[in-house]
């Protein structure tokens, strides 16, 4: 059975931004899913979810300390605060964004890993 779920189930982030750059962390809501979101969170999966805002380069950060993944988008706020006619000039609300993101569910994924 092919299970996937929404990354918001297990997951919560914060974002902000350095003129044009976001930075998107997610921080898993239980550590036992740690591994899970490092193995299926991948810069490749962000950056289709992005792919609207056009990233030109994504870098992606683990901080194990704090069981989280680093997100930096270049060039993913339209000019950023001072130059974007967009509404999310600051871009804090794309967290939400990549917490819509559909990917296998924890234990399918461990199952096929």
């Amino acid at each position: 059975m092919n299970t996937t779920i929404t990354l918001a189930d297990y997951a919560h982030a914060r974002a902000g931004d350095k003129g044009n750059i976001l930075c998107v962390a997610v921080f898993v809501l239980n550590p036992e899913h740690y591994q899970w979101l490092k193995r299926e969170l991948t810069t490749e999966r962000v950056a289709e979810q992005f792919s609207g805002r056009r990233p030109t380069a994504i870098k992606r950060y683990e901080i194990d300390s704090l069981q989280a993944l680093n997100f930096v988008l270049e060039d993913a706020l339209e000019g950023g605060v001072t130059s974007s006619p967009g509404l999310d000039r600051h871009g804090k609300s794309l967290s939400y964004l990549l917490l819509a993101m559909q990917l296998p569910a924890p234990n399918q994924a461990s199952a096929t890993a």
